[in-house]
């Protein structure tokens, strides 16, 4: 099992659990795959799935990275692709019930991660992306982030460019943050906003 330095990228539709408890079982069905599917669609920078995780799409990158500012232009369509989504939906199920429940309730947020020794398996089918830093970008995902939708960019990940993140993005602060976890220690991370796109 070979290992290779990799960028993880997850983008995880916050509101899912809240959504599925709310909504009937057949439209919740229908919302989440095609959320799903336009997420995968949106990636225009040769992200590869490893994984469809319920309510998130685990994306990895093997070589040369791409541009800080790449990353973060990946980020927008990532975002207003999944709203516009979100929007198309409502009116193509208007005649449920929830349907305004598509766009009240769920929204997005991206984590951005580097590994250093990150191995994709072949498990069957399917690849499975096996290394620590597969667990800490899963573990970033429980933050206390104050917002619900935002990017998320580990220390890790920044420390492998020369560029500014501030340069990088004009509609909103940055704001820092870490997670401490008994296994992995601790983890920081900057955060931005992804409200004011909209």
């Amino acid at each position: 099992m070979a290992t290779a330095p990799t960028l993880i990228c997850i983008p995880d539709i916050s509101g899912f659990t809240e959504f599925m408890s709310k909504v009937d079982f057949k439209l919740g069905s229908k919302v989440i795959p095609s959320l799903l599917n336009n997420i995968i669609y949106s990636n225009d920078i040769g992200l590869k799935v490893s994984e469809i995780e319920g309510d998130a799409v685990l994306f990895y990158r093997q070589g040369n990275l791409p541009t800080l500012k790449e990353l973060i232009v990946q980020c927008k369509p990532f975002y207003s692709d999944f709203y516009s989504h979100l929007e198309s939906l409502k009116s193509k199920y208007a005649s449920n019930n929830h349907s305004n429940s598509i766009p009240a309730i769920l929204g997005l947020k991206i984590i951005l991660h580097f590994g250093r020794e990150v191995a994709p398996v072949a498990i069957g089918k399917h690849i499975k992306l096996m290394g620590e830093d597969v667990i800490v970008a899963h573990r970033l995902l429980k933050n206390a982030v104050p917002i619900a939708e935002y990017i998320l960019i580990s220390e890790e990940l920044l420390a492998q460019y020369t560029c500014v993140i501030d340069n990088e993005v004009e509609w909103a602060e940055i704001s820092t943050c870490s997670i401490e976890d008994e296994h992995i220690g601790k983890v920081s991370f900057n955060y931005i906003p992804l409200k004011p796109l909209l």
